[in-house]
């Protein structure tokens, strides 16, 4: 007996721009047809509820965290028909694979996720699922500067790593003409501040020879000899 074979949704779009929401609709929509629905989620991914898939607007829906995306074959019960992945973009490039075969066992796959970085740069695997689907859907958000329509997820605070969950603490959405991606060189800079700050706090204390970079009325800025003063602390 010939398998009918199934088909790919993918929901991509930056942050706040209603892809959770969106995906919880659809599976909601399945549920309500009577159809056999599991969800699943990337345990890194553990903002508002380890084991619900969660929207910004706190709708939520029961989920699966996996540690990889190859553990969903483990987990996949018999009377499954529809399968939601949520934050795809946190699980490797091994998804495409597995969503690959979802679809030819029969299975209806939808999948939400950023298919931009921080950057502006493609964020596999989201954007090969994006060629490979029979359904595309981009929504957008709301520039936080200006109130246009927007794409992009800026990152205001936290670490250079293209891997860092978080929510409005350290993203906000954009529009091309308020993505500022040259935050990556202030983040650095930042960083290099922190761990200069540190080290100097050890300094305290000690005798140090130093070099005297301005004289201001009776006092003296300088530095050790280590020190940078385009980035070290005065």
């Amino acid at each position: 007996m010939k398998i009918k074979k199934g088909w790919l949704e993918v929901i991509a779009g930056s942050m706040y721009s209603g892809k959770t929401e969106e995906l919880i609709r659809r599976l909601r929509r399945a549920r309500f047809a009577q159809q056999q629905v599991q969800v699943f989620k990337p345990v890194i991914d553990d903002r508002f509820h380890q084991l619900f898939v969660s929207s910004h607007d706190m709708n939520q829906i029961e989920a699966v965290p996996l540690d990889s995306i190859l553990d969903v074959w483990s987990r996949l019960d018999s009377e499954t028909q529809v399968i939601g992945f949520d934050e795809g973009q946190f699980f490797t490039n091994e998804l495409i694979p597995v969503c690959q075969e979802l679809v030819e066992k029969g299975f209806r796959v939808i999948v939400a996720g950023l298919d931009m970085d921080w950057k502006g740069q493609p964020f596999e695997p989201i954007p090969s699922l994006m060629a490979i689907a029979e359904d595309v859907m981009k929504p957008r958000a709301i520039c936080t500067t200006c109130g246009e329509l927007a794409t992009y997820s800026q990152k205001i605070c936290g670490t250079t790593n293209k891997i860092e969950v978080g929510a409005q603490d350290h993203y906000e959405a954009r529009c091309r003409n308020h993505f500022k991606p040259e935050l990556e060189q202030r983040l650095h800079l930042q960083i290099q501040q922190e761990i200069s700050f540190d080290i100097n706090q050890d300094k305290v204390g000690r005798t140090y020879k130093v070099l005297i970079d301005k004289k201001e009325g009776n006092y003296l800025t300088g530095r050790t000899e280590y020190d940078s003063p385009e980035v070290d602390n005065e």
